[in-house]
């Protein structure tokens, strides 16, 4: 019988978006909650789980497979498919959440790019920033949370990993497969990678 209650539930909700011209492609796979608010012009993909208090904006897309909760997404914001939006986030006007992201407790700037296999919490980042594939914010040492900061134009090399706490500042460039430890200053570049080693006419041992 519950289960009879929640699909009518679901039915009812989706009728009320239809209506209201959100656009939606496979609309029984998607699944809303009573408190989900929907802005003009927004398309959703199949398989996308809205949790309680989420908030979208206009003019935004929301591919297959995603998963929010607790968020507000702001105007002209793409996100997944893949992605996760957890509790706190804020995704601001023009950002882009990639797929296989995770968000957690964070703000991404207008026009700022997470676009691939990345984790980002506990931070705030500003305007403009790319970051780059496979890059996480280390976030948790065990005991405590920590906040990573990264200002306006910041460029993210791939596989980067962010220990918290730090504050990139603007216009900086982090290269790729870097540890970051210590805070970035503006407009530098900081890597942590060692030499590459080439030895000429390698033969394996047998």
């Amino acid at each position: 019988m519950k289960h009879l209650n929640s699909q009518k539930i679901q039915i009812k909700l989706r009728n009320k978006f239809l209506k209201a011209g959100v656009k939606m492609q496979g609309p029984e796979t998607i699944f809303f909650s009573k408190d989900t608010k929907i802005g003009k012009n927004v398309f959703i993909e199949p398989y996308v789980v809205f949790g309680p208090k989420v908030k979208i904006g206009n003019n935004v897309i929301i591919k297959s497979f995603s998963h929010l909760e607790v968020c507000k997404i702001e105007n002209k914001v793409e996100i997944g498919p893949y992605a996760r939006i957890r509790p706190e986030t804020i995704l601001k006007e023009g950002s882009k959440i990639g797929n296989f992201v995770e968000i957690k407790k964070s703000t991404i700037g207008k026009k700022s790019k997470v676009n691939h296999l990345s984790y980002i919490g506990d931070s705030d980042i500003g305007k403009s920033v790319n970051v780059g594939a496979g890059t996480i914010t280390c976030n948790y040492d065990g005991v405590k949370k920590s906040k990573t900061n990264i200002r306006d134009k910041v460029f993210i090399g791939s596989n980067s990993s962010l220990v918290a706490p730090i504050t990139i500042d603007q216009e900086s460039i982090v290269g790729a497969g870097s540890v970051i430890t210590k805070n970035v200053s503006k407009r530098s570049l900081a890597l942590t990678r060692t030499l590459q080693t080439e030895i000429k006419n390698y033969k394996r041992t047998k």
